[in-house]
């Protein structure tokens, strides 16, 4: 059994750049965008994080299809900035906005690949002293006339997105004094520009926020902090201090129900990561792992569920899929099922798997109640959910009591699921999901709450027992609940988008991408891009021809994975790809 030990106070070196703007031509005949078209974009188009606002990783092009995909074509590449690499482009009338590491941002005529133009931030020069990874850089949002994102010296800012002109940034926070990881950027919520972040150990709560401000001034509107005020009854922390309290970050995208009015996002772990060093193993410690609905006009709570009371780093920051379906969940494949549900009843639910256990939950989307659970690969610490209230019981013989405990924890830190996205099909109501079959050895390593080892655990990785298969996709009705069909293989798998045509496209750490049968998961297409898929795939349509884009590098988790099968060398190039058929004659 092949074996990694991790522990997580090791900084990663990361190369930070400082050359000045430049603008190399601009976009012609630009027309704003506007929040109907965000809310109900063209189908060619790709104007948020995973499309649409609801984090579907859907689109409704079919001109590539189970019956033409194996034509598939590299029409152009271009290397990417260096970096932590996880990006997802956005495409609007065939123009590419791709978000590079170490906040780069391109403008890029999506046919030809040729760059039209390039912003480059300057980096303060002492910002990896206190961001850990300050280069990640996943996505962009667009809105009006301009181009948004999140900067690494915690910023939120606004560029012209026919030129790459700044035309404002706003100061979030003082990274010297209340640092903030900025590693995925916002979304555009009726106007607002709406985004969560990391916030890092010792720093207290203040960086620990969720924002928003007004698209065309930056100026900013609210901020929600994720961790339980000082004033809260009950308190939920214990006895442990409102101003040592830190690490409960909404580092990923949020998604948005314009018709509730809601903002769904998910958070993070504490830190440190066992509850006996801070407020007691009995403590909620509120607002971590949780899933928020946030008032999208004034940043307060409209509910909250909390996933899971967590020991070990399995953070449930992942896409909040919102879908309208028929809940019938099926007691021979479900494990948890709320008694009041009436079967077959239509509802509006936040859905799919929103943290690293491999859990999918399945909650109403206005209110937060709990309607059904069940697992997907092997974990180890949920025991139970009540179903009749939702309230998870962490498993007992995985919580830490004293420094030297040591469990075997499944999945590992790296998931089960992570950052890489699932993808949705409204035709089918079926999820799809990547997947890890991973364990760990955690052992608590401090009692001192105020640790600079980060979350105070040694992880060593291992693959679960019982496969040589690290990845695998599943396909699970958002319906029913029940598995349609699972594939498994030894490299860890990546970010999935699902067409209207049937197909998935997905890819993997050892380089390879692929076109996958909806219905059965039958590889159609594959080609070997060399380096690790790390890149959100997307594809778009320009000139009435249909796109598929993804981007390979090098990731946190896809790195910690690929140790685990180190039969498998790919490389770690920054590269975006773009294919289509071949163009008829």
């Amino acid at each position: 059994m092949k074996r990694l030990i991790v522990n997580l106070a090791l900084p990663l070196a990361i190369q930070l750049i400082s050359l000045p703007a430049t603008v190399h031509a601009a976009v012609d005949n630009f027309v704003p965008v506007t929040d109907a078209m965000l809310q109900n974009p063209a189908d060619g188009d790709w104007l948020t994080w995973r499309r649409t606002l609801n984090s579907w990783g859907y689109s409704p092009l079919q001109g590539i299809n189970r019956g033409n995909v194996t034509g598939l074509a590299l029409v152009w590449s271009r290397p990417m900035a260096p970096g932590i690499q996880e990006a997802t482009p956005l495409v609007y009338n065939g123009i590419m906005y791709l978000p590079n590491p170490n906040d780069v941002i391109q403008a890029i005529d999506a046919v030809s690949g040729d760059l039209i133009w390039e912003y480059r931030r300057k980096m303060p020069a002492d910002l990896n002293e206190y961001i850990p990874f300050p280069s990640i850089n996943r996505n962009l949002a667009i809105y009006g006339n301009l181009i948004y994102d999140n900067s690494f010296d915690d910023y939120v800012y606004a560029l012209d997105a026919t030129t790459g002109k700044l035309v404002w940034e706003t100061r979030l926070l003082d990274y010297h004094t209340a640092p903030s990881q900025q590693t995925s950027g916002p979304i555009i919520a009726n106007g607002k520009v709406v985004s969560g972040r990391g916030c890092e150990p010792n720093a207290g709560p203040e960086p620990c926020i969720i924002t928003a401000h007004d698209a065309k001034t930056g100026k900013e509107l609210w901020r929600t902090g994720t961790i339980e005020k000082a004033d809260a009854e009950p308190n939920t922390w214990g006895k442990f201090p409102y101003q040592y309290r830190s690490q409960v970050g909404s580092w990923l995208v949020p998604s948005f129900d314009p018709e509730l009015n809601l903002v769904l996002i998910g958070t993070s772990v504490s830190s440190p990561a066992p509850k006996f060093i801070l407020g007691g193993n009995d403590q909620q410690h509120l607002y971590h792992n949780s899933t928020l609905a946030l008032n999208a006009d004034t940043g307060a709570i409209v509910w909250y569920y909390q996933h899971l009371i967590d020991h070990w780093d399995l953070d449930h920051t992942f896409e909040r899929i919102l879908a309208d379906v028929t809940v019938a969940p099926d007691p021979t494949a479900v494990r948890w099922i709320n008694p009041k549900l009436k079967p077959g009843e239509k509802r509006k639910v936040v859905t799919g798997i929103p943290g690293k256990t491999g859990i999918i939950y399945t909650l109403d989307r206005a209110t937060g109640e709990f309607l059904w659970a069940t697992p997907t690969i092997l974990q180890t610490v949920v025991k139970d959910i009540d179903v009749a209230t939702g309230a998870v019981t962490v498993n007992p013989d995985m919580l830490f009591h004293k420094v030297g405990d040591k469990r075997r924890v499944c999945p590992n830190s790296g998931g089960g699921k992570n950052w890489p996205a699932g993808a949705y099909n409204p035709d089918s109501s079926t999820l799809f999901y990547p997947l890890q079959n991973t364990c760990m050895d955690v052992t608590a390593i401090t009692d001192d709450p105020h640790t600079k080892d980060l979350y105070g655990i040694l992880m060593e990785h291992m693959l679960a027992p019982g496969t040589d298969k690290l990845g695998t996709i599943q396909a699970i009705s958002a319906e029913t609940g029940k598995i349609k069909w699972k594939h498994e293989q030894r490299a860890a798998t990546t970010s999935l988008v699902a067409t209207a045509s049937g197909l998935l496209f997905g890819g993997d750490i050892n380089g390879r991408f692929r076109a996958y049968d909806q219905e059965t998961g039958k590889i159609l297409w594959e080609i070997n891009l060399g380096s690790q898929v790390t890149g959100y795939p997307i594809t778009f349509a320009a000139n009435g021809r249909q796109y598929v884009a993804v981007s390979t590098g090098s990731g946190v988790a896809t790195s910690q994975h690929l140790l685990l099968t180190p039969e498998l060398r790919p490389g770690d190039g920054n590269t975006v790809f773009v294919f289509a058929l071949p163009e008829a004659k």
